[in-house]
């Protein structure tokens, strides 16, 4: 590792702090993407009294801990940061009381949440603190963050790109399939999902995971995949897996672009794997000319991703759009150029269709401008 690189979340913290103090700070992301560090790294240069504690080891209900933290940080004035906020039983009721309480005081404290059970802490979220919080996102390691963080190159970050620990085990690949299927993949599915949902068939469920995977960026029917599994049940067996795995963060299942809302729900998913090393795992063996463009693909989308916006595929009888983000009006159609196909005008049919689009192409040469800031690069070459 080069450095310590200063991920988004820290200056979007620093901000809301300053700007909207009255509000809950929770970050929310992946497991294993440096959230805990990107904070502690943000605390180092925090001018006023913070107290950080992490609820990793608290057994029992945790109540008492909380309220006691909660006080000490009340007493000095300071900004309390409580880690692994989930690990408390019923957390988010006991923090909306606190929080309630705290608005009421002359001069409230601030306060930030984050935790590795994603799943659990949106649930909390939902069911109790709405509208006290504003969320902030973590991702999967980018190629810029990589390559700034650990020297990783963009052929090595489209196989094992995404999770920065990982990275020790760049030169050793059994150690780092180890890594990724039993510290990441292995971990998320029995602590974040199995562990707060009820699944029927939890070896299905696995089966499930790795033939998402094995279909990076690539349009697939719900029928098709229930057959590939040969699982009893119907098309919502696969939905409620994937809205399962998305959840945690794992995978994206984009809808195809239309101006009908019916159209939308009943289209077949685009899969989209959130890093390269989820699709890397299954394959474990150099990549193929189709392989690497399907790779290539996710990349660009899982970046799409990050933009937080609603991102969506289109395709009509031959003409295909690899990604439709849409911001407000602005309707953005982004083709993917990686050299596993040749196109039949799927832009120009999309721009006949949409005129008010804007049409990007995407290709190995301009992907690091476009990730730098994809928004603003693709206002300036559309």
């Amino acid at each position: 590792m080069k450095s310590l690189i200063r991920l988004p979340v820290i200056d979007e913290l620093s901000h809301n702090l300053v700007n909207s103090p009255q509000f809950l700070q929770v970050i929310l992301g992946p497991r294993q993407v440096g959230k805990t560090t990107s904070v502690l790294l943000f605390l180092k240069s925090y001018q006023t009294t913070h107290h950080y504690v992490s609820a990793d080891k608290v057994f029992g209900k945790g109540h008492e801990w909380l309220l006691e933290n909660w006080q000490r940080a009340r007493a000095d004035q300071a900004l309390l940061v409580i880690d692994e906020i989930q690990k408390i039983e019923n957390w988010s009721e006991v923090v909306k009381k606190l929080w309630d309480e705290e608005k009421l005081r002359a001069n409230p404290i601030k306060c930030i949440l984050l935790g590795s059970s994603s799943l659990d802490i949106q649930k909390g979220l939902t069911e109790s603190l709405t509208g006290r919080f504003q969320l902030l996102r973590m991702h999967h390691w980018n190629f810029q963050e990589s390559a700034e963080g650990f020297d990783i190159s963009f052929e090595d970050y489209l196989q094992i790109g995404g999770y920065p620990g990982s990275y020790a085990f760049s030169n050793d690949r059994k150690q780092w399939i180890d890594y990724i299927q039993h510290s990441v993949i292995e971990t998320v599915i029995e602590k974040d999902i199995l562990l707060n949902h009820t699944v029927k068939s939890p070896a299905l469920f696995r089966q499930a995971f790795e033939l998402l995977m094995s279909y990076p960026a690539q349009e697939i029917s719900y029928t098709k995949l229930l057959g590939l599994l040969q699982g009893k049940g119907n098309t919502d067996l696969i939905k409620n897996y994937l809205r399962l795995y998305e959840g945690a963060f794992l995978v994206k299942a984009l809808e195809k672009f239309s101006t009908s809302p019916l159209k939308v729900r009943t289209s077949s998913p685009k899969i989209l794997p959130l890093c390269p090393a989820f699709y890397y795992v299954g394959v474990q063996a150099p990549y193929s000319s189709a392989e690497r463009g399907h790779v290539f693909e996710l990349v660009v989308g899982a970046q799409l991703v990050r933009t937080g916006a609603p991102l969506y595929y289109w395709r009509e009888k031959n003409d295909e759009v690899d990604y439709v983000l849409k911001i407000g009006r602005k309707i953005y159609a982004i083709e993917v150029k990686s050299g596993k196909r040749e196109r039949s005008g799927g832009l120009e049919a999309f721009k006949k269709k949409f005129p008010t689009s804007k049409c990007v192409i995407i290709n190995t040469e301009n992907y690091s401008k476009f990730e730098k800031s994809p928004i603003e690069f693709m206002d300036s070459v559309s």
